[in-house]
């Protein structure tokens, strides 16, 4: 069973090595359904709803893969391949009045509009109330990630480091972006 293990991962690191962007977007959209999958049953639904799984496969493997291969390219070429401390801050800190308030108000506006289906109003009344709590809880969760990801993560494997944090990160936006307590438009 070790090697069918060891096989897979070097097949992984090869395709990665060859096609960066596209593992890097498969990547994403695979963790993306698994931390989906699991954000359902954590809410009770019963039946997996496979609309809403593959959108969230479409946001992974579209965006979110995508968007991190060039974020982490393009600091890398900002900030020289650099890993002292003063740089690795500067990173994060690009990284997190950038890319995080962004990316989370993206996630909000893709699932209320596109996975819930819902009124523009309201989804934009659901960010008024929950986004500040998202990217609060979002400083106090990803600089400490980042940080461990720009200082010991070659930059090949950046994304997939984000990706696996970003599969328990999915199920707290997945959890607060729900529109369950919402009434329907009038």
């Amino acid at each position: 069973m070790g090697s069918i293990a060891k096989k897979g991962l070097q097949q992984y690191l090869l395709q990665l090595q060859h096609h960066p962007l596209r593992t890097k977007a498969i990547t994403a959209g695979v963790l993306s359904a698994i931390s989906d999958i699991v954000s359902q049953k954590l809410t009770g639904i019963q039946k997996l709803q496979i609309r809403r799984l593959l959108l969230k496969v479409l946001l992974g493997a579209v965006y979110l893969g995508p968007f991190g291969h060039f974020l982490h390219t393009i600091l890398d070429k900002i900030f020289k391949g650099k890993k002292d401390s003063k740089t690795v801050a500067k990173k994060v800190l690009v990284e997190q009045l950038t890319a995080s308030p962004w990316n989370n108000l993206v996630f909000m506006l893709y699932y209320g509009l596109v996975v819930e289906g819902r009124p523009w109003m309201q989804v934009k009344s659901k960010i008024k109330t929950d986004y500040p709590k998202v990217q609060y809880t979002s400083w106090t969760f990803w600089p400490v990630l980042g940080w461990i990801n720009h200082q010991y993560v070659p930059l090949h494997l950046r994304v997939i480091f984000h990706s696996l944090v970003a599969f328990v990160w999915g199920i707290f936006l997945n959890l607060q972006a729900r529109s369950v307590a919402l009434p329907k438009a009038k």
